[in-house]
């Protein structure tokens, strides 16, 4: 399992993240595209990084929003896993 980030490995995590913030146990982004089509084709990219990480994040889809939400919820918050996959989908 791994070990809960403490408050200050978040915040310096955040700085290398400026598209994401925190919410309660969880890091948040939020992406706009032109229409719904758009935002389920970036959807659609998502899934490969996810299973090569074994790690799912929680997604919201509001026409063309996506809501991206990462936490560790078998560890019971922030983890380096969260962070790692934050990174990789801020290249997408």
């Amino acid at each position: 399992m791994n070990s809960v980030l403490s408050a200050a490995e978040i915040q310096t995590r955040l700085l290398r993240l400026p598209a994401w913030r925190l919410d309660g146990q969880a890091i948040v982004c939020d992406r706009r595209f032109a229409g719904f089509p758009e935002a389920i084709a970036f959807l659609d990219r998502l899934v490969e990084p996810a299973e090569v990480a074994g790690h799912h994040p929680d997604l919201e889809v509001s026409y063309n929003r996506v809501t991206i939400r990462l936490t560790t919820h078998d560890a019971g918050g922030l983890t380096e896993k969260d962070f790692a996959l934050a990174e990789t989908i801020s290249q997408l």
